[in-house]
């Protein structure tokens, strides 16, 4: 091994520099991405209770009450029938009111954090390059948050 290190802090591992400006804190400590979670969980809930609770009473009614549910209503339809093809309807409501609650109050939330996610990081690029760290920095497009696009 050599007496001598070939890195500027004479360490014998490398280590690469970090450029990138120390972000103020984390996304998820922001106040609106709490608020952005709790809309999206609230509804959440709200639906698999609606989808699964009207999928589990059909189910059991179809086991506890077989004579109720072989009740003819209109020809050769049966109630268990008409019940078992409303479980069709539900998810179609659900799946409605999803896009619905997410377009409406989802939505506006995520854009504002976006935008201000977007704005903070093109100010830290514009503060980089001001101080001259433009040539080390990667160079990440304001918006692209450093993913690759496909």
């Amino acid at each position: 091994m050599p007496d001598f290190s070939p890195w500027h802090d004479n360490s014998f591992t490398y280590s690469p520099p970090n450029n990138e400006p120390a972000p103020c804190r984390r996304i998820s400590e922001d106040p609106e991405f709490h608020s952005l979670r709790r809309a999206q969980r609230r509804f959440g809930v709200r639906a698999t209770i609606l989808s699964v609770g009207g999928f589990l009473l059909y189910v059991l009614l179809s086991h506890s009450v077989p004579g109720l549910m072989n009740q003819r209503l209109l020809g050769d339809l049966t109630l268990g029938l008409a019940l078992g093809l409303g479980q069709f309807v539900v998810m179609g409501v659900t799946a409605w009111c999803y896009v619905r609650y997410m377009r409406t109050r989802v939505d506006p939330l995520a854009r504002g954090l976006g935008s201000r996610l977007d704005q903070h990081e093109a100010n830290s690029l514009r503060s980089a390059a001001h101080r001259g760290e433009s040539a080390h920095a990667p160079t990440v497009q304001p918006g692209s948050r450093g993913y690759r696009t496909w």
